[in-house]
């Protein structure tokens, strides 16, 4: 009698096996983060797990064969599983944090710390100060909220400055003021006004939502805004809300465009603000990122919170970079492409909160410190000079500090810098496959980009196509010290005054990046990239060591006289006076001043000048 055959369950199994292993491919290919050959080689892989669980499966009266089958049946289909929670994860957080379409401005109703009010109602029939030109259109738009809810237009007082403003309702001059909450910190830097908590309360919010602009395209300006300086601040909240209807709007840069894909230039800003990621506030963080994806080259220019510049909507009239946040992340992207004329499309924002989640999820990074150092702005935290493993915590206060440094601003942007550093470094790790899960998470709600998710993909699919480590190089503008009147307030306050010279090399590298160049940082310069004998000869300079100067093309290796007829290295006629022969040019000179360092000659026998 012939035993009745069991492949109905192995049938059964391979089939919805299949199904599972379609639908995950699916899945991947609609994501575009994977390039055409890894699908392949995915789909190719999955095809042999189902045919080998098909094969152990197909006859059911082979207990041992069966049982084996359907082991890495669920097996291959936990695989499914996870591929598929973890696909869908990120795609849903990339949407979320590329989907960045408006911004809010917090627009606070302010009393007398001791007035008895609570609410917006029990203010109906006060006079309310307000700004008379700064960050007006805001305020218009708080004014026209408060008389729908009161029934009543609103009688206001105009004021010039912040501190104007707040000493109106102190001294009960006016009832009321309604005041944007991202100028409460820059408030508080004031003499005089470092407890204004104690001299006004808040009881009431009205949220003002402007669009953010998406890098369709970079238009030319003529000028370096619309307004003039009595109606800036207006400017500044028009060009936000301009063209609000359109799908996407042009970022209006004095840039010339940089005709090259694989050329992307990113603003960088990192806040610290109660009101989340879509508030805007003052930046902190204010780096720029060039990255070249052909060459594999990245820059990161840091500029100092206070460097004293005219914002893209001040008509020309300077301030605090950091004040640019206050109008919007336009404003600030503007302001950094007229600095280094160089177009800046897109940005990505980044929430404290959510610097020390994403640090924390890759299980801590490694700093390297210029400087052993106790924080002085946060009490408790020491510093290595030299490479510290850090925690979320940890990095942020060392982002953080100034205090403790001769360098102040100047300082505390490398420290950021290195921060960068250390995370791209641990972002290739097993953490951050680990943790995958724990990262988006991080993510969501702290992080906020107008990059495209289409964009994203391609850069991503693009390295993975081709591989490859990234040279990261870092620099930072400099400037001086000095107490100026900015464009947003009303008094004196210490700014940073920009050296030029910096600003230009600055402008310099960025270019040399977006041509092709592949630098390296030697010491605190930063270079394009160098053979390494002449990165040993710059090295040899820096330490004060005379680099022995290679011998010409055909010179004897053991240093004796030359032929006749021939020149010495020097330049000067041979010992037996005949002339060096027709068409041979002595070499340079190499001999060094007293108490100088001789430069390397290059192969030629001509000295190599190192870089600037």
């Amino acid at each position: 009698m012939k035993r009745r055959s069991g492949g109905a369950a192995g049938k059964i199994l391979t089939l919805l096996l299949l199904l599972c292993g379609a639908g995950t491919v699916y899945l991947l290919y609609n994501t575009n983060l994977l390039p055409v050959k890894y699908l392949a080689l995915i789909t190719a892989g999955a095809v042999v797990l189902i045919l080998l669980v098909g094969f152990l499966t197909w006859d059911f009266h082979s207990r041992g064969k069966f049982v084996l089958g359907l082991f890495l049946w669920f097996a291959v289909l936990m695989v499914f599983a996870v591929a598929v929670i973890y696909v869908r994860q990120t795609h849903s957080t990339m949407a979320e944090i590329t989907s960045a379409e408006k911004e809010v401005s917090a627009m606070g109703v302010f009393v007398k710390t001791d007035n008895a009010a609570s609410s917006l109602p029990e203010t109906s029939g006060v006079t309310y100060g307000v700004l008379r030109t700064l960050d007006r259109e805001n305020t218009d738009a708080a004014l026209s909220r408060i008389q729908e809810q009161t029934g009543t237009a609103p009688e206001t007082a105009e004021y010039d400055g912040l501190t104007e403003l707040v000493d109106s309702v102190v001294s009960d001059e006016t009832g009321a003021i309604i005041l944007n909450e991202a100028y409460l910190d820059v408030i508080r830097e004031l003499d005089g006004y470092q407890q204004l908590d104690s001299m006004i309360k808040e009881i009431a919010t009205e949220n003002v939502e402007t669009e953010v602009k998406r890098p369709a395209q970079v238009v030319q300006t003529q000028g370096q805004g619309t307004g003039n300086s009595a109606d800036g601040a207006s400017d500044a909240d028009a060009s936000d809300s301009d063209d609000s209807g359109t799908e996407e709007v042009a970022l209006a840069q004095t840039a010339p465009p940089v005709n090259n894909k694989d050329v992307i230039v990113i603003y960088v800003s990192g806040i610290d603000n109660r009101g989340g990621i879509v508030a805007k506030s003052r930046s902190d963080v204010n780096i720029v990122a060039v990255a070249n994806l052909g060459t594999h080259q990245m820059l990161l220019i840091n500029t100092p919170r206070d460097y004293f510049v005219p914002l893209s909507i001040s008509n020309g009239a300077p301030d605090k970079l950091t004040h640019a946040g206050i109008y919007g992340i336009n404003c600030s992207m503007d302001t950094l492409s007229m600095l280094y004329n160089i177009p800046i499309p897109y940005y990505i924002k980044v929430n404290f909160q959510g610097f020390i989640d994403i640090i924390n999820a890759l299980g801590g990074i490694d700093v390297y410190s210029d400087y052993t150092f106790d924080s002085k702005n946060e009490l408790g935290w020491h510093y290595n000079e030299g490479v510290n493993h850090m925690d979320g915590e940890a990095a942020l206060t060392f982002a953080r500090e100034r205090f403790s440094f001769a360098d102040g601003d100047r300082q505390r942007g490398k420290n950021q810098m290195a921060v960068i550093q250390g995370i791209m470094a641990k972002a290739g790790s097993v953490e951050m496959i680990t943790n995958y899960a724990q990262i988006l998470k991080s993510l969501e709600g702290s992080f906020e980009t107008n990059i495209s998710y289409d964009e994203i993909a391609r850069i991503m699919t693009k390295q993975l196509e081709e591989g490859g480590e990234w040279n990261l190089v870092t620099y930072s503008v400099n400037g001086n010290g000095a107490t100026e009147k900015p464009y947003s307030l009303s008094t004196p306050a210490y700014v940073m005054v920009p050296d030029q010279s910096t600003v230009d090399m600055a402008k310099s590298l960025a270019q040399q990046v977006i041509d092709g160049a592949v630098l390296q940082q030697v010491n605190e310069e930063i270079v394009p990239l160098l053979s390494e004998e002449e990165a040993n000869a710059i090295a040899a300079e820096e330490n004060g060591l005379l680099t022995p100067t290679p011998a010409p093309s055909g010179a004897p290796a053991d240093g004796t006289a030359p032929a006749a007829g021939t020149a010495p290295a020097d330049g000067t006629a041979p010992a037996d006076g005949t002339a060096p022969a027709t068409g041979t040019v002595p070499a340079a000179d190499t001999t060094a001043p007293a108490g100088e360092t001789a430069p390397a000659a290059d192969a030629s026998g001509t000295a190599a000048v190192p870089a600037a």
